[in-house]
This record gives structure tokens, C-alpha cells and sequence, in this order.
């Protein structure tokens, strides 16, 4: 391959880039990127940039030594239009094409949005823009601060803005945050989190519509419910950047579909990251993003799948004051309990606690809350286990 272009300048490409050079591609390097910033941690922009504890050049993720040992050429600020159908022209939205032998498909996904979220005090947090944005609003007083979605992003949110002092409300539309994840008794569990840290939590019921004319003033609940808001952050989600693919002969269905090695229809094409669904299933973890790129890359310059992911999902997440750890392959039905620490009122003891998920005898996932020597002990015992049973179905 003479040039290789990876579009999206985020943590899975720059992770895509690096491999590249490192297994050997002394080629073209080609990175499009539609944010006008080099790639950056976004961990960070729910915590501790949104509460000041963490400026942007501690969000880099590459210095200037390394992003030039890269030799790439960077086009940022700049959206990929389409693809064609063989894979081999990147359209940019300036007008300009970018003939390349392959592609890495790094785009990410965008945040999912609200009808009426155009009002003035409704953001979102996906970006390094939008974080700014929010950070602003908030240092403006205290502010009557309403987080639409109790998952990960939303919950890390909701906690930022109680520690700076705002009123915060979750509203959550299933019966508990992160049932999906944990399951019910560990999701109630994590709840509890919520209201220990002073934060309103109304679950149960979704969202009918925002109310105010320039200025968001409430969010409408289902259950004819208003909530007083002077800010409103919707966490509902994120949807694949996929549309720009549309007519090229990618098969396109909540992401990228890839095989095992992050392979797409086309084998000089591959996919990494939030936008990829790689062997069934997309993951939008920081592990998955830096973890299929040295897989996906050497499956490019092969030219055909030779290797396949196979690490075990992992997450972290800090919510007031507490870093909950979770890895494995939770499923309905998994029984889970607790081998370390306790609970207090349904919520974490002082010290935290680790908790095993078992299924017909076999440990299937591990959950933590401020116990990182333990969990990280269980989880490489469940990722050694996952590894001899997969061998011995192969």
C-alpha cells in the first residue's frame, strides 16, 4: 500500500495511525479529521474539565514530538462527504478527494439529540466544544441543572455539577440507571450513588419536551411532570457516524459491520472504535477504541483477516467521589454477589466492594467500586477463563 487514509481524527484513529506505523507502513499517512482539534481524551470532559480541575492541553493525546514521528498529513476542520463504492476515493466536504489504497474508519458517533434542544441553556457532551460550552454556562451561579439520562455520560455529568454546587436532577427513563450494564440489583445499587451525592433521581418516566421560548425554563416529563431547568443536558446516546457511507458498499447497521478483525465488506476497508460493529456487536469504551486499531491494521496490511479482537469488554466510570469498574459479559439471569466489602443503605460502604456475576458455575463478569487491586486480580482470572473456553470451542 502506497497511502492509507484514516478518517476521523479521534483516539481509535490516532491508536490506528500509530499501529500503522509501528507494524510498518512507511507509505502516505492521511488523517481527516471534521473537529479542527487533534485527537484528545474525552473521559475527561464529564469530570474533570467540566469542573476546572483539568485544562485542554492535559487533554492532548499526543504531543507535538509524537504527532510528528507520525509523518502524517492532517486535515482537520475538514468532513468526510462519501466514500466511493470500491473504496478507494475519500470525498471531502471542501471539495477535495483523497485517493487512497485504504481506509481506517475512525468517525465515532455523535451524541443523539432532543426536539427543541436548539433552545439557549440545552447542550450536549460529546465534544471539546460542547464541554466548553457547558463549562461556561456553569460558571455563570448556581444553576438549576436538569440531566436528561442516567447513563454513564449522564451520571458522571450529574455528578460534576453537584460538586460545583448546581441543583441537579437525573431523569432516567427505565426503572433504574444502568440496568442494561449492571443489571437491577447492582443498578439500584449504583442509584444510591445519586442521592447520596445530594442529586434528585426520577426514573420511570421519559421525556415529553422542553419548555421555554429562547431560553430552556423546564423539562415536560411523560407523566405531565414539569421540572424547573435553567440548564438541560441531554445524555440519551450516541448514533454512529455512518451516513456520509451511504451508497458505497459498506454494509451499514448501527455502525459499521465488520467481521471478527474489524474487516468490512471491502478488505482494504476497516473499522474501528464507536463506529464500528465488529463481530456483532459495537462498543463505545475507551478499550474497545484502542484496542481493535493494532488488529484492524494488520488485518489491512495483509489484506485479508488474520487476526481477530477478542479482549474481554471492560468500563470504568467516577461518580461522586467512587470509580466503579466493570468487565465481562453480563446476561439476564446472572446471579451476582458480593466476595469483598458491603453495603450501606443500599449504597457502597466506606472502602467500596467487589462483585462477581455467575452463570451455571462459571464467573461471567466482575464489578467493582473503589476496590481496583481486587478487581483487577478478577479480571485477569475472568480473562484467562475466557481465553481457555474459547480455545476449546475453536
Amino acid at each position: 500500500m502506497r497511502t492509507v487514509t484514516v478518517v476521523g481524527a479521534s483516539l481509535s484513529g490516532l491508536y490506528a495511525a500509530r499501529e500503522l506505523r509501528a507494524q510498518g507502513f512507511d507509505g502516505r499517512l492521511v488523517v481527516v479529521g471534521e473537529e479542527p482539534h487533534r485527537p484528545y481524551d474525552r473521559p475527561p470532559l464529564s469530570k474533570d474539565f467540566l469542573t476546572g480541575r483539568a485544562d485542554e492541553d492535559r487533554l492532548a493525546l499526543a504531543d507535538d514530538e509524537e504527532t510528528a514521528a507520525l509523518d502524517a498529513e492532517w486535515l482537520l476542520g475538514t468532513r468526510a462527504r462519501s466514500l466511493d463504492a470500491r473504496g478507494r476515493t475519500v470525498l471531502l466536504d471542501d471539495g477535495r478527494t483523497v485517493s487512497t489504497d485504504g481506509v481506517v474508519l475512525a468517525t465515532g458517533a455523535s451524541a443523539r439529540r432532543l426536539p427543541g434542544d436548539s433552545l439557549v441553556g440545552v447542550h450536549t457532551l460529546r465534544t471539546l466544544d460542547d464541554a466548553r460550552a457547558l463549562r461556561d454556562e456553569l460558571a455563570g451561579g448556581p444553576r438549576r441543572v436538569v440531566v436528561i439520562g442516567g447513563g454513564f455520560i449522564g451520571a458522571e455529568t450529574a455528578s460534576s455539577c453537584a460538586g460545583l454546587g448546581h441543583t441537579v436532577t437525573v431523569v432516567e427513563a427505565a426503572p433504574l440507571p444502568l440496568v442494561p450494564h449492571l443489571g437491577p440489583e447492582m443498578a439500584a445499587v449504583c442509584a444510591a450513588l445519586h442521592r447520596r451525592g445530594g442529586v434528585g433521581l426520577v426514573t420511570g418516566t421519559g421525556v415529553a419536551g422542553l419548555r421555554g421560548t429562547v431560553s430552556v425554563t423546564g423539562v415536560a416529563l411523560s407523566d405531565g411532570r414539569v421540572l424547573p431547568a435553567d440548564t438541560v443536558i441531554v445524555g440519551i446516546g450516541a448514533a454512529p457516524n455512518t451516513g456520509w457511507l451511504a451508497g458505497s458498499a459498506l454494509a451499514l447497521h448501527d455502525g459499521v459491520l465488520c467481521d471478527d478483525g474489524c474487516v468490512t465488506a471491502l478488505p482494504q476497508v476497516v473499522a474501528v472504535g464507536d463506529v464500528a460493529r465488529v463481530g456483532g456487536s459495537r462498543a463505545e469504551h475507551w478499550t474497545s477504541a484502542t484496542e481493535q486499531p493494532r488488529v484492524a491494521v494488520a488485518n489491512l496490511l495483509a489484506g485479508r483477516t488474520r487476526e481477530t479482537v477478542r479482549s474481554l469488554p471492560y468500563f470504568w466510570s467516577d461518580q461522586y467521589g467512587a470509580r466503579i469498574q466493570f468487565a465481562g459479559r453480563r446476561q439476564a439471569g446472572d446471579s451476582v454477589r458480593l466476595t469483598e466489602g458491603d453495603l450501606t443503605d443500599g449504597a457502597p460502604a466506606d472502602g467500596g466492594f467487589l462483585a462477581l456475576y455467575e452463570r451455571d458455575g462459571r464467573t461471567t463478569a466482575v464489578l467493582s467500586v473503589d476496590r481496583p487491586r481486587p478487581f483487577m486480580r478478577a479480571r485477569r482470572e475472568l480473562t484467562r477463563d475466557a481465553s481457555r473456553v474459547g480455545s476449546a470451542t475453536r
